[in-house]
């Protein structure tokens, strides 16, 4: 890898991958939004160079407010995708776009796998998925990864919503016929950089669409009953229907990826989110 370009470099895949590159000594450009707009197509057009590795993060990931603001959804996560890539095909260098499970519709009972017909239920996934195809007509040399239910110890998430909740009401009513697979931003990262090392290779040619999540599988109330023992706050979590919480955007009730792509071609292992849970909130409470 000759430099690493990160764009969206303030989120919570970004934060974490600036870090962990640059704890690697993997040289690196950590750009957030200020320094590239990836709607500016010029912005974008000045900052890819030739012997970057490219590696999108930006996007509007908003999914309620996005109902309301489809046209800002849509300028970041498709127009902004679609720039990244015109840029990365002009200078030769390859990308990797983060994208998300929420262009599925969740009905199938299966894990979805990457060759799935998508049908997103919102905007937010929409415009993702809008932005997955303006990749692929653009880039040959990319890797379209979608995730699911990131947390971190930055910025705005599940995980910070639930210890927020916690300390202030009880019980919580919480979701519990939406099943996903959690994700730590911190994974994302380390199949980020595995990937890169393969794609690397001169003989590497298994571009495309890969999934990648935590398990095992949970639903948002499982999920939030695992945060609250492991920071032991004590508070009480009611499961409730999805039809029980409303919300501007509908939200698929299975959105569990099958990650079995990603493990077979880059021998990338499904992580324990419960472990990544851990480690996030020992990290919380360090900076508290």
């Amino acid at each position: 890898m000759t430099q690493l370009l990160i764009l969206g470099a303030q989120g919570q895949v970004g934060r974490a991958l600036v870090t962990r590159a640059r704890q690697a000594g993997i040289r690196c450009d950590a750009l957030g939004r200020l320094e590239c707009d990836v709607v500016d197509w010029v912005g974008v057009e000045r900052v890819v160079k030739p012997g970057h590795v490219v590696v999108n993060c930006a996007a509007y990931t908003a999914v309620d407010r996005a109902e309301a603001e489809a046209e800002a959804a849509y300028r970041v996560n498709s127009v902004g995708a679609g720039n990244v890539a015109a840029a990365c095909a002009a200078n030769g260098v390859p990308l990797v776009h983060l994208s998300t499970d929420y262009i599925f519709d969740g009905e199938s009972e299966k894990p979805a796998r990457e060759d799935d017909p998508p049908r997103p239920l919102n905007v937010y996934g929409q415009s993702k998925l809008a932005g997955e195809i303006a990749v692929r007509q653009r880039l040959k040399a990319h890797i379209i990864l979608r995730s699911s239910w990131i947390f971190s110890a930055h910025g705005q998430n599940f995980v910070k919503t639930i210890l927020r909740l916690a300390n202030t009401q009880s019980p919580l009513r919480v979701v519990d016929d939406q099943i996903g697979g959690p994700t730590s931003a911190d994974d994302v990262v380390k199949a980020i950089l595995d990937i890169l090392a393969c794609t690397a290779k001169s003989d590497f040619a298994q571009w495309g669409t890969y999934h990648f999540a935590g398990a095992p599988p949970a639903s948002w109330c499982e999920f939030a009953r695992v945060i609250v023992a492991q920071s032991g706050s004590g508070a009480v979590v009611v499961p409730i229907a999805t039809i029980d919480h409303r919300s501007p955007a509908c939200r698929p009730l299975n959105s569990v990826l099958d990650c079995s792509r990603i493990s077979r071609v880059f021998g990338i292992k499904q992580p324990d989110w419960r472990a990544a849970l851990g480690n996030v909130l020992e990290a919380l409470r360090a900076k508290t």
